[in-house]
């Protein structure tokens, strides 16, 4: 089942770079990659940026959580060659497309 998500989490990014400009993935492969890096940045580090920020996140009544996830997308496309992001900006608008896709798919994997 992990590998079902892993994949579908990579076609999320497929569409994701299809759909902005901003975003740039080199190949299929890229992708898988790209979404192994999300996957690891996600589980190790944005736990301690959550924690490092959670006044300000308090403050922002938790609109600062869309802040870190763009800042996590972005350092994913910093580390990983295959996965290009353009700014700031794009990163915003390529996480929070990427969260909404990657949702409906897992809806759809565990609907049964």
């Amino acid at each position: 089942m992990l590998i079902i998500v892993w994949i579908l989490n990579a076609v999320a990014l497929l569409a994701v770079a299809y759909l902005l400009p901003g975003i740039a993935l080199a190949s299929f492969w890229s992708a898988m990659v790209a979404a192994l890096v999300l996957g690891l940045l996600n589980t190790l580090v944005k736990p301690v940026l959550i924690l490092l920020t959670l006044p300000i996140t308090i403050v922002t009544m938790g609109l600062f959580l869309l802040v870190l996830n763009a800042l996590v997308f972005w350092l994913a496309g910093s580390l990983f060659r295959g996965f290009q992001v353009d700014g700031f900006w794009w990163a915003v608008a390529g996480a929070i497309l990427y969260s909404l896709i990657s949702a409906l798919f897992s809806m759809l994997l565990y609907q049964s």
